[in-house]
């Protein structure tokens, strides 16, 4: 169980058989009545986002998640599959609940993932990925390291912009939490 008075973001509570993580929250004391807690509560499961006021002190069952290392394996459909290296076992997942970060998947990828009981909810990436532009402007004679950007498709078809003189073949270091080119690899 955890307080109100303990929420911070990224805490995840149980709500009605669902696990839901604070987003934010503003701990308020009137002048009259009793303090109270407004929130901002995102559903892991669906991704849908409501505000939620809380008696300040109440109690709420804390969300009891674990953290696994899976490796992608492949897409099948919609779905994406994920083993556990220690199990073997498959866990598939839809496209909608890893979202944007899908353009980072590769096959063989270890990353870990978040589950709740044994519903596998989120896939975290790790913040840097290792892949290959397969298609990009050719680079010119005089092009420089601080001449500009163009943009690059890497293998998993996501868009990056890279420096000028970037090639087809060259494999390059990239952000994934904002899609930014870091140096070659």
């Amino acid at each position: 169980m955890i307080s109100s008075n303990d929420f911070r973001p990224g805490i995840t509570i149980e709500i009605e058989g669902e696990v839901w993580r604070v987003v934010e929250f503003l701990h308020v004391k009137p002048g009259k009545g009793s303090a109270f807690v407004r929130t901002k509560l995102k559903n892991v499961q669906t991704g849908s986002v409501v505000e939620r006021t809380f008696r300040a002190g109440e109690s709420m069952p804390k969300a009891n998640l674990e953290k696994r290392n899976m490796q992608y394996t492949y897409k099948d459909g919609d779905q994406f599959v994920f083993m556990d290296m220690e199990s073997y076992e498959e866990s598939r997942v839809s496209s909608q609940q890893i979202g944007d970060r899908v353009k980072y998947l590769n096959e063989g990828m270890e990353l870990n993932v978040v589950l709740w009981g044994e519903q596998l909810l989120e896939v975290e990436l790790p913040n840097s990925v290792v892949l290959e532009v397969i298609e990009t402007d050719p680079g010119i004679k005089g092009d420089t390291a601080t001449g500009g950007n163009k943009p690059a498709t890497v293998e998993t078809g996501a868009q990056v912009m890279v420096p000028l003189f970037i090639s087809v073949g060259e494999r390059i270091k990239i952000d994934t939490r904002n899609d930014s080119y870091l140096g070659r690899e």
